[in-house]
């Protein structure tokens, strides 16, 4: 696949440019910039504080007091185009008491009715049914939000996110809570999803290893964006590894057969 770099002209769904913010005292994001073509997966990596969540947040509109300009597919004003985005937080602090099911969430999503306790489950479930079976989470519709594991809270979250058919779909450290088998098949659905969809996907991490085999830029962000690139490329970046703390599995050494990677903690 022949990877022109973004800035070559094609329509972008994402524009940050010189984005600043400062919290309490604290520089968080320190003039960041980049550039999403429509249609890409990239990934964004970095370690812990190195302000990715806060970068996402300022994406959706959901955080104030920054300078610089956030561009959603070449629109400033970003109420107007959020409903094009679909956003999977980190993860959801679901009270153990919480009783809606998985079939009434995703019902909370569908627009087109507000009166959705109303109707059939036979007419609902028509209407999440395809977002589902491409999640695989139908067999869940009637299980308690607070009884889902990790990974099937983060498949039922990522139905909810496509329910909408966003252009843009943002997924912050998508595997937190989820165990290594499981986080190969979540980026692989992720992969799936993007090439089907044809939409464009921001994967927001901090191991790089488990990113690089679906993404096709990468983003390194440590209060600027200190490097981006090919995933190859970033991958064997040695110097931004060490400098960096980023983490690198063992499993994908290991996978390739070379042995395991070396840490630095």
């Amino acid at each position: 696949m022949h990877l022109r770099t973004p800035n070559s002209g094609e329509p972008l769904a994402l524009e940050v440019s010189d984005l600043r913010l400062t919290l309490g005292d604290v520089p968080i994001l320190q003039g960041v910039n980049m550039k999403v073509p429509a249609g890409r997966l990239v990934a964004l990596i970095g370690p812990n504080g190195a302000g990715k969540t806060t970068l996402l947040r300022c994406v959706l509109g959901l955080q104030r007091g920054y300078s610089g300009h956030v561009k959603l597919f070449g629109e400033t004003q970003l109420k107007r185009v959020l409903s094009r985005v679909g956003y999977v937080p980190q993860r959801l602090n679901l009270e153990r008491s919480f009783v809606l099911s998985v079939r009434e969430f995703l019902c909370l999503r569908l627009r087109q009715t507000r009166l959705w306790f109303w109707r059939s489950n036979r007419s609902n479930d028509m209407a999440i049914r395809g977002s589902l079976a491409e999640i695989g989470v139908e067999s869940l519709l009637d299980r308690p939000l607070a009884n889902l594991s990790g990974g099937e809270l983060q498949r039922v979250l990522i139905a909810y996110s496509l329910l909408a058919n966003p252009d843009l779909l943002l997924l912050d450290e998508p595997t937190a809570g989820v165990d290594l088998p499981g986080e190969q098949t979540f980026y692989d659905l992720i992969g799936e999803i993007h090439k089907k969809r044809g939409i464009t996907v921001m994967l927001v991490s901090h191991d790089l290893s488990m990113v690089y085999r679906h993404a096709d830029w990468i983003y390194a962000l440590n209060g600027v964006i200190c490097c981006e690139g090919p995933p190859q490329t970033i991958m064997n970046a040695e110097s931004l590894k060490q400098a960096y703390g980023i983490h690198v599995s063992p499993y994908e050494h290991h996978h390739h057969g070379h042995g395991h990677g070396h840490h630095h903690h």
